[in-house]
């Protein structure tokens, strides 16, 4: 079979590098709750993640301000509050009620945890110089939680435009990392 053009607005629907997540935030006592897939993993040890928020989103203020925020890894089984989350925006709307969305307060943070998400980092920034070419906030995490009932859940994978793959079968391959 042969490969066929992939229209250069479509490449970010092969590379997503990860879960989608909901990222929370908290200004002036307000928490907030956004749906985000452009994140990685830049280090392991301290564990540090790059996330690009867009300078247009509500949450992007309250992160730049407050320098925290908390990064809650959904399942499948709430993809329709995660959808609803995104398609919704912060500035005039409660998305932890009107999408059924538990707060939690976090241990080192003021951006509440989902208590219906499989894991939830706190998080600080730790470096901004990104942030005015490209929206990218690199963010240090300060501490993880998981829920052990929620592991065998499938994540949410955004393929772009509405299309999700939920992540598939684990497998085991030899590996050298400590």
């Amino acid at each position: 079979m042969a490969k066929i053009p992939l229209p250069l607005a479509e490449v970010y629907s092969l590379l997503e590098p990860g879960p989608v997540v909901l990222l929370t935030t908290s200004s002036a006592g307000v928490p907030n709750v956004m749906t985000l897939s452009w994140q990685t993993m830049l280090e392991f040890e301290p564990p540090l993640v790059g996330c690009v928020v867009s300078s247009r989103n509500h949450s992007f203020a309250a992160l730049d301000a407050t320098g925290e925020c908390a990064i809650n890894i959904p399942t499948a089984r709430i993809a329709d509050a995660v959808a609803g989350c995104g398609n919704t925006s912060g500035r005039n709307t409660d998305k932890f009620a009107a999408f059924g969305l538990t707060p939690q307060p976090a241990s080192r943070v003021r951006a509440p945890l989902i208590a219906q998400c499989f894991a939830s980092l706190e998080c600080r920034v730790t470096d901004r110089s990104l942030v005015p070419r490209y929206d990218l906030f690199v963010l240090e995490v300060l501490a993880a939680w998981t829920d052990p009932e929620l592991a065998d859940h499938p994540t949410l994978h955004h393929r772009g435009y509405g299309a999700f793959m939920l992540a598939g079968e684990t497998i085991r391959l030899p590996s050298k990392m400590r």
